[in-house]
C-alpha cells in the first residue's frame, strides 16, 4: 500500500518512447512540474499528451514541446506558447482541440469506465462536421482535419457523440497526499488534476506535503487512491516554486498607493 517513490527518476523511470500521458494543470497551476522535467531529463519521445493546455515557453509541458519530444496534442487551446503555436502551424505537432468541458468529461469518462458520451456542445460547428485542422502541411494547407461525428437528437435538441479518453500514464500535482495515493489539491490547482489522474491507467502523483495514512480525512480527499499508482514528495524548494504566467497590477490600487504615500508625507 506505500507507493511512494525516493526520486522523481523513479516515478517515471518506465514511460517509454510513445507513450500516452495525461497531465494535470491549467496555465502554470497545478502544473508537475517535477515529473515534467524527469521526463525531460530521461529522454522519451513521440509522446501523446493530453492536457487543458501545453505549458508556456520553458515551463511545464513546453520544455517537451521544445525538445521535440511531442508529437501529438489533444486540449483545449494552445495559449501564450509560442513554440506550440510554431509547431502546429508548420506540420510538426498533430493538434486536436477539444471543447474544455467536453475534454474535461473525455477524461472523467475514461476513469469512470464509460466508453462514450452525447453532449450539445458543438453541434452545428466543425467540432460536430469534422474538418478541423488536426496536422498543417509545411505549406499550410490542412493534411489531416478531424472526421465528423454522430449526431443524435435527444429532447429536441442535438448531441455529438464523443469518446472517452484513457492515456498510458498521468503526471499530476497536489498540496496533500498520504502513502496510500489519496490527494487533496490547493483551490485553483484542482483544475484538471483529478480527471487527468482518473483517466490515466499509472498515475503518478508529485504532493507538497506527504502525510501518513489516517491524517486526511475521508470528507477532505479530493481523489481516492484507488486512482493513484506512485506519489512523489517534492522538496520545500520544489513545492515553493509557483510562478506566474501574467503578472497584472492593479491602477487603481496603484493611484490610492500613491495618494497615501503623499498624505503621509504631507502628515
Amino acid at each position: 500500500m506505500d507507493k511512494v517513490r525516493k526520486t522523481a527518476a523513479d516515478a517515471i523511470g518506465d514511460i517509454t518512447e510513445g507513450a500516452s500521458l495525461a497531465v494535470g494543470g491549467f496555465g502554470l497551476s497545478g502544473v508537475p512540474n517535477v515529473l515534467i522535467q524527469a521526463l525531460h531529463d530521461r529522454g522519451p519521445g513521440r509522446l501523446s499528451v493530453v492536457s487543458n493546455n501545453c505549458g508556456v515557453d520553458g515551463r511545464g509541458l513546453g520544455i517537451l514541446l521544445a525538445a521535440g519530444r511531442i508529437t501529438r496534442v489533444t486540449g483545449s487551446y494552445i495559449g501564450n506558447n509560442r513554440e506550440f503555436a510554431r509547431q502546429y502551424l508548420s506540420g510538426e505537432l498533430e493538434v486536436e482541440l477539444t471543447p474544455q468541458g467536453t475534454l474535461a468529461e473525455r477524461l472523467r469518462a475514461g476513469g469512470a469506465g464509460i466508453p462514450a458520451f452525447f453532449v450539445p456542445t458543438g453541434v452545428g460547428t466543425p467540432v460536430a462536421d469534422g474538418g478541423l485542422p488536426w496536422r498543417h502541411a509545411p505549406d499550410g494547407s490542412v493534411a489531416v482535419a478531424s472526421p465528423p461525428k454522430e449526431v443524435r437528437e435527444f429532447d429536441g435538441r442535438g448531441h455529438v457523440l464523443e469518446y472517452a479518453i484513457t492515456t498510458d500514464f498521468a503526471l499530476v500535482h497536489a498540496a496533500r497526499g498520504d502513502r496510500h495515493g489519496n490527494l487533496v489539491f490547493h483551490k485553483a490547482a484542482r483544475n484538471f488534476n483529478p480527471l487527468a489522474a482518473m483517466a490515466g491507467r499509472v498515475t503518478i502523483a508529485e504532493v507538497e506535503e506527504l502525510v501518513e495514512p489516517g491524517v486526511l480525512g475521508p470528507d477532505e480527499i479530493h481523489l481516492p487512491g484507488v486512482f493513484v499508482q506512485r506519489i512523489l514528495a517534492l522538496t520545500a524548494a520544489q513545492a515553493a516554486d509557483k510562478p506566474i504566467e501574467n503578472r497584472t497590477v492593479s491602477v487603481r490600487n496603484r493611484t490610492v498607493s500613491v495618494r497615501a504615500d503623499r498624505e503621509a508625507v504631507r502628515a
